[in-house]
């Protein structure tokens, strides 16, 4: 299926891991220009070495924080002055802080918010204009099933997930006119790095558990239907599909990304 990617730019925030690097992987194979997006260049840079290894695609690796507020322009400026366009923007940034409400500091909500819901804001702002000079854009915000469903202990995490989830339905409305449009992924458990930094952290009081244990273990507390966690790649090509020209008649809409575990469609 060929999914119109071909030559099209597209910038994906937390681009060095994870979903972020899977999405890149899977836009590259279709042909799309990536910029990825993340805060330690040697991880990017390793990451981008992955991916034109597996794609013989563009990759360019971007060292900034999107939660410093000049980010957004010189990310998309650099976007603009490398390949001369952008189409598609991946809001994945961002880490999962989830406490009791009063266990939340001020500190703690500002971070997240500066991170998550202003890092996407910002970038948003100054990729508008960029899509509409070529006809059209693709933003997909990664979110997760607490903005949707919270539960407890799931602050600040689930509130600015929340603020995504929102701004994604509100933009559709918006942008439509322009042909941008703007859809979200609500992520349940997908394998990644923060995943595994938690099972690395676990093995220093319990050094028998293993990642397959850890895995399991893991499946069985969330109680996901279809058994298992979803493989980044599984995250990554939903996002490109949603990127793609083939999901033209797509906007405004939350996916779940959670092997049937959301207690809402």
């Amino acid at each position: 299926m060929d999914m119109g990617l071909e030559d099209k730019v597209a910038i994906i925030t937390g681009g060095s891991e994870g979903i972020g690097k899977a999405a890149a992987l899977s836009m590259a194979k279709e042909g799309a220009r990536v910029v990825i997006v993340a805060r330690t260049q040697e991880t990017l840079d390793r990451a981008a070495e992955e991916i034109k290894t597996a794609t013989e695609g563009v990759v360019l690796p971007l060292s900034a924080d999107v939660s410093d507020k000049d980010t957004a322009r010189r990310v998309v400026q650099t976007t603009l002055d490398k390949f001369g366009r952008l189409d598609i923007l991946v809001n994945n940034a961002g880490t999962s802080m989830a406490k009791e409400f009063e266990e939340v500091s001020d500190e703690d909500w500002e971070y997240d918010f500066e991170l998550k819901v202003w890092g996407a804001v910002r970038l948003i702002r100054h990729a508008i204009p960029e899509m509409r000079k070529v006809g059209g854009g693709r933003i997909i915000n990664v979110t997760n099933l607490g903005g949707r469903t919270p539960g407890p202990a799931s602050m600040p995490t689930s509130i600015s997930r929340a603020a995504g989830i929102g701004i994604t339905k509100g933009l559709s409305k918006d942008l439509a006119k322009d042909n941008i449009l703007v859809s979200t992924v609500c992520i349940g458990l997908v394998k990644s790095g923060q995943h595994e930094r938690r099972y690395q952290r676990l093995i220093e009081t319990n050094p028998g558990l293993t990642m397959d244990q850890f895995w399991s273990d893991t499946v069985q507390r969330r109680g996901v239907p279809l058994g298992r966690m979803a493989e980044a790649h599984e995250a990554g090509d939903v996002i490109t599909f949603l990127a793609s020209e083939r999901a033209s008649y797509l906007t405004g809409i939350a996916v779940n990304i959670d092997g049937g575990s959301s207690a809402v469609v």
